[in-house]
């Protein structure tokens, strides 16, 4: 693969790209996500969802703990080349880290935020509290 692409896209100060993951056929976004080169490379070659971790401040593959993996079907950018797009098939169900099938579970109402998305697994019995 060639991977000039790499240099032509415009990573923020600390070396960082958002993502955005979307199912590849419902269109629904499930999260979004930082790569660096590292990660997007591997995204890009493996055809896997792989990121950077701010939190953590390392590379992780999406799934490596739950399972619940990310197949990479597409991959587009912005037309600032400062943001990325995978459309991915979602194994296992979820991409939340909180067991939801979409980080976007949250809705805002004239009552305030309102939780209606679907809960796939029990993030505490997966990753530990």
């Amino acid at each position: 693969m060639d991977l000039a692409f790499l240099d032509e896209l415009k990573f923020d100060q600390n070396g960082l790209i958002p993502c955005v993951a979307q199912d590849a056929e419902t269109g629904e976004v499930l999260m979004v996500a930082y790569m660096n080169r590292e990660s997007l490379k591997d995204t890009a070659e493996k055809k896997l969802a792989s990121y950077w971790s701010r939190s953590r401040k390392k590379f992780w593959v999406k799934g490596e703990t739950s399972g619940h993996t990310q197949e990479v079907r597409d991959i587009r950018f912005d037309c600032d080349l400062d943001c990325v797009l995978i459309k991915v098939k979602q194994n296992g169900g979820a991409a939340c880290h909180t067991g939801m099938r979409s980080c976007f579970y949250r809705r805002l109402t004239d009552s305030g935020l309102v939780e209606d998305g679907e809960k796939v697994f029990d993030s505490e019995k997966v990753y530990g509290k």
